[in-house]
């Protein structure tokens, strides 16, 4: 039997090279590995903002870039783009209302990560409630997020968003193909 050998991983220190290079100037906003929870940092004191993300794991960085194109001017005003989170162990109530604000950002991060090359993966955050299954409430959220991601690309990314992925796409050499909207399926 033939071993063929996997993708080397992403190097999350490109990553932020990256995104650095396009934002740090423009956007005041760097991008930083973090060691616990992801969180957004506004700027502060002639300090940049800070997306920080989730232990080094190139997915949490996509992921809160997400939110960080998707916030406007007000909301990159706040800590956490003045959302509340609460992590593992949601009550279903708190589940649907965190599923219902995480269409948009992991529809953008499933569009960076084709950017990417990268594998993109449905997300409930939400481990303490036995993980995801094929409820029909994880069916249509999955649904979803994937009619968000072909709304994207058929009327255009947001304006950071279109950037970050058209850098991405360079530097990942994947072209155009995150802009194909029929790669969009559940």
């Amino acid at each position: 039997m033939r071993a063929y050998p996997l993708p080397p991983p992403h190097d999350i220190d490109e990553l932020i090279e990256l995104f650095d290079g396009l934002f740090r100037g423009p956007e005041a906003t760097v991008l930083v590995r973090g060691a616990g929870e992801p969180v957004y940092r506004p700027a502060r004191a002639g300090a940049p903002a800070e997306v920080v993300f989730a232990h080094g794991f190139f997915a949490s960085a996509l992921h809160e870039i997400a939110h960080w194109c998707i916030a406007g001017a007000a909301r990159r005003a706040l800590p956490d783009y003045g959302y509340w989170y609460k992590p593992d162990g949601r009550s279903a109530a708190e589940q649907r209302e965190f599923e219902r604000v995480e269409v948009r950002p992991q529809a953008l991060e499933w569009v960076f990560a084709r950017a990417a090359g990268s594998e993109f993966h449905f997300s409930a955050d939400n481990l303490g409630a036995g993980g995801a299954v094929a409820t029909p409430a994880w069916v249509a959220f999955q649904e979803a997020v994937a009619a968000q991601a072909r709304a994207y690309v058929g009327a255009g990314l947001p304006a950071r968003a279109a950037r970050f992925a058209l850098a991405l796409a360079g530097k990942y050499g994947t072209g155009r193909s995150h802009l194909e909207a029929a790669a969009y399926r559940r």
